[in-house]
């Protein structure tokens, strides 16, 4: 069998990667005397690892997560109020698999954005589909499509993702409309997918949040309520 033909049937299995790199693997293969099989294993985790490489950037592109903001570039020593063992917990994405949500709640400038892009930004490298909204961005997609219930909207990206990021909860007051969107898209994704929310007010404040709807934001389970949040983990940042 010629390289041509070779080439051809990795082109038809779509190794695009060391397709173009062929020869040149070949030849060092030559001069290092590699056997069938070490050059076959070479070729191919030079293949999975540029596949890889190659998921990571789209989804990061996909997902809209702000720029630059990662576990690795959190700054501990200036956030003493974060406990780095839980941020090591949960970045094994463990709550993710069990559909669990985070909040994370502080004032203006303590690291929760940082720390919910620096999570999801580990989701994607393990392998989750993920999507970043501000609550505003959010609530101008539901808008769009408030004819159809959010929890029926399966191919929207605020539905079928597995991690939703949503910042800046408790920027803006929420009216009646909006507030009953919020808790569809809520409920939609109870127990079926896991979102990470920032919010400058605790949970007991979200009534002010949302447009003074005490019915929307008590712990009746049977209907659209902040218990399907304020059971999920919660993490408070302070200025201290």
């Amino acid at each position: 069998m010629s390289i041509q033909q070779i080439q051809q049937k990795m082109e038809m299995l779509k190794l695009n990667h060391t397709l173009p790199m062929l020869s040149e693997l070949l030849e060092e293969a030559t001069k290092q005397k590699s056997s069938a099989l070490d050059f076959f294993e070479k070729v191919l985790t030079m293949e999975v690892e540029a596949r890889e490489e190659s998921r990571i950037a789209n989804q990061l592109k996909i997902s809209g997560l702000p720029k630059g903001m990662y576990l690795d570039n959190f700054d501990f020593l200036f956030q003493p109020s974060v406990d780095k063992s839980r941020i090591d917990n949960l970045s094994t994405c463990d709550f993710i698999r069990l559909h669990e949500n985070v909040l994370f709640f502080g004032p203006p400038g303590v690291g929760k954005t940082h720390l919910a892009v620096g999570l999801a930004v580990k989701a994607i490298y393990m392998g989750y589909s993920v999507i970043y909204y501000t609550v505003e961005e959010l609530l101008l997609q539901l808008k769009k499509r408030s004819d159809i219930p959010v929890a029926k909207q399966r191919g929207r990206a605020y539905v079928k993702n597995a991690l939703v990021v949503l910042d800046e909860l408790g920027y803006q007051v929420l009216d009646r409309n909006e507030t009953h969107l919020f808790f569809q898209f809520i409920s939609a994704r109870y127990m079926k997918g896991s979102t990470i929310i920032t919010t400058n007010r605790s949970v007991k404040d979200w009534v002010n949040i949302f447009s003074n709807d005490h019915m929307a934001t008590t712990a009746d389970s049977k209907t659209l309520r902040i218990s399907h949040i304020s059971t999920s983990l919660y993490i408070f940042l302070s200025n201290a």
